[in-house]
């Protein structure tokens, strides 16, 4: 199942839980009516009203029938209903800011990109791996303080992932098993999982929120009952106490069923992120090897986090005991997760303990052997763009080799400068700098008046550097950047926002390569809510049309050969689309517009569009590093991870 149909099953997977939560929505306003009319009857609060008792002293069927009082049945629904939804609101709100929200409820601290402690430095170069093989944005890192072994994915898109590792897991693993841990949370981030996993959070702190109102009418008796006469009559207290116990034990109740819901959904996810780990990292036994160490640790997966159950479905390993471990366990048994991973596995737990410094550097040996050498230096190859569709959400073995060569060729000055949010800003004005010398001199001008003093003085210290970086390495650097620019305040990500805008406008026009940068820089800074995946290819055909059309335009200097382009392109859709727009009304204001639109369609629909722009950009046979990157660029703007073209 490939990236795109992980999609769609994760879109359908959201409205089931929606079908689900409705119905769980229905009984508890059922079983609540029938509670509250129950304990209202036992204290006489309704059978004066609504109940006729014959001579013989019984309540007949008819008297019965009359205890349904719709305004009463109604208002039940109603507050029920209006419960739930503001409690899901409520946690949605908290939840809202993605990853970084989930990572703090648990107790993390984000890992310092410029840290000096090894054992980090270690994990974030396997993050930065793994993100630039896989062409997502290089996440932030958290750590628990925590010993167990441990780590999750949490977000509601790549653009606000987060991954979370407990200190065990980093310091009890090698490198090859970190990789297959990492790996497998960014299976998570690729298909959807993240959302998914927040959704459910946030449906089932609505149904928990009816056992906390229970839980606030049973103390409140308390207070009320405080000063009143041992002899009372008053039976408004015990009603209210009946009313508080119903109400916790409906609210559990759901919440029990929720959870059966939650760990089911889960489970399944694991297999397949586990599977996805082994075909990213081709080395079942780094996977298998983490998992074999959380059965031999005395401390296993278990997270010692306030929240840790309400989040135990987001991580690696069963993050929480469980009373009812077959129904309520949120992950696999271990036994089985090994055993798909290595069929010959004996069984048998090691010992665990830190790897010396020796075993460490030995773990890390093969690492930098695969790191020798450039980095993709060729041409790409033939088909290098389908290729690339076709590995979206499915890196190979080959882009973990590819981001290792790329992290190894790059500058180390540079590399330690995208670590730092002054230096970071820097890097990313002197990717922008023009070519042509008066251009330069106004876009100097213009940074030294914006920008911060520690910016511009980064961007004057490195852009000789950046003038002779290989062009291949401008996406890697800026996806390397990214976690050091998350952390700019509020007040200093406007005026870096300004500043990318004045040096791609400074001559007065704005290139495609200009655009695509920008593009990608500010899409995986920026919160924006993931859109409704709706629709069609054929309700989107004039958007569609001037996509492949700038494209075009963009491969080719003549328009015969921009046409050709466009056609073969055209050719491949089921889809007629209209004919090449002209490259003057192309502009780059409609192809955001176009974008905005065509996010929009439907998981299924994305690869045809895509093979199209593949087609288009590889009709000459030749693949330039700018329509490489307008390339990703736009499947960036389609939430469509796509790693990097490769040379061989």
């Amino acid at each position: 199942m490939n990236f795109f149909e992980q999609q769609d099953r994760a879109k359908r997977n959201t409205t089931w839980l929606v079908v689900l939560l409705v119905a769980a929505v229905a009984s508890l306003i059922v079983v609540t009516t029938v509670v509250v009319v129950g304990v209202l009857f036992a204290f006489e609060e309704v059978a004066p009203a609504y109940v006729q008792i014959d001579s013989s002293g019984n309540v007949g069927m008819v008297q019965v029938l009359k205890l349904v009082d719709w305004p009463l049945i109604g208002g039940i629904a109603l507050g029920i209903i209006t419960v739930v939804v503001l409690g899901s609101l409520f946690k949605r709100l908290q939840l809202n800011s993605g990853g970084r929200a989930v990572a703090e409820a648990l107790g993390g601290r984000l890992i310092n990109v410029s840290t000096n402690d090894a054992d980090e430095k270690r994990i974030l170069n396997v993050v930065e791996e793994m993100a630039i093989a896989s062409g997502t944005p290089v996440p932030p890192v958290y750590v628990l303080e925590d010993n167990a072994i441990n780590a999750f994915a949490a977000g509601h898109s790549p653009q606000d992932a987060v991954i979370g590792i407990t200190r065990g897991c980093i310091r009890l693993l090698n490198r090859s098993e970190l990789q297959g841990v990492v790996a497998h949370e960014f299976s998570h981030i690729f298909h959807g999982d993240m959302r998914l996993n927040i959704r459910l959070v946030s449906m089932l702190h609505g149904i928990l929120l009816i056992g906390l109102i229970g839980q606030m009418l049973v103390r409140s008796v308390r207070y009320r009952a405080i000063g009143r006469s041992r002899n009372s009559n008053d039976k408004s207290v015990f009603a209210m106490l009946g009313l508080g116990a119903a109400f916790m034990l409906i609210g559990y109740a759901g919440t029990f069923f929720g959870n059966i819901i939650k760990a089911a959904v889960s489970r399944q996810r694991e297999f397949l992120a586990d599977a996805s780990a082994v075909q990213f990292t081709r080395d079942p036994s780094g996977i298998a090897g983490a998992l074999r160490k959380i059965g031999g640790h005395a401390g296993g997966s278990q997270v010692e986090a306030v929240n840790a159950a309400e989040f135990s479905h987001m991580f690696f390993g069963q993050g929480v005991r469980t009373s009812l471990s077959s129904m309520m366990a949120t992950h696999p048994p271990l036994p089985d997760r090994i055993r798909r991973l290595e069929p010959s596995w004996d069984g048998r737990f090691p010992v665990v303990q830190p790897p010396s410094p020796e075993q460490q550097q030995a773990a890390d040996a093969p690492q930098a052997n695969a790191q020798q050498g450039g980095a993709g230096l060729g041409g790409f190859a033939p088909l290098a763009a389908v290729a690339a569709i076709d590995a979206i959400g499915q890196p190979s073995a080959a882009h973990l080799q590819y981001a290792q060569q790329t992290l190894a060729a790059l500058d180390d000055e540079l590399r330690a400068a995208a670590h730092d949010s002054y230096s970071a800003r820097g890097l990313i004005y002197g990717l922008l700098l023009h070519k042509d010398r008066n251009v330069r001199t106004e876009q100097l001008r213009l940074l030294e008046q914006n920008a911060a003093p520690e910016a511009y003085r980064a961007l004057l210290r490195y852009a000789e550097k950046i003038d002779r970086l290989d062009e291949r390495y401008r996406l890697p650097l800026i996806e390397l950047a990214l976690p050091a620019l998350k952390e700019l305040s509020a007040s200093q990500y406007p005026v870096f926002k300004k500043n990318l805008g004045l040096l791609v406008r400074a001559d007065g026009r704005v290139s495609l390569m200009e655009w695509a940068l920008y593009r990608i820089i500010i899409h995986n800074l920026e919160d924006h809510a993931p859109p409704a995946t709706n629709k069609q290819l054929k309700q989107c055909l004039p958007e569609a049309g001037l996509l492949l059309s700038l494209l075009a335009h963009a491969g080719q200097d003549d328009h015969e050969e921009a046409q050709a382009a466009y056609s073969a392109a055209a050719g491949t859709l089921s889809v007629r689309l209209p004919p090449l727009v002209a490259r003057a009304d192309a502009s780059l204001t409609k192809l955001n517009q176009a974008l905005a639109t065509l996010s929009q369609l439907r998981p299924l629909q994305k690869p045809q569009l895509l093979k199209a722009l593949a087609r288009c950009v590889e009709h000459d046979g030749e693949i330039t590093v700018a329509e490489a990157e307008l390339f990703r660029a736009v499947a960036d703007a389609l939430d469509c991870p796509m790693p990097p073209l490769l040379s061989s």
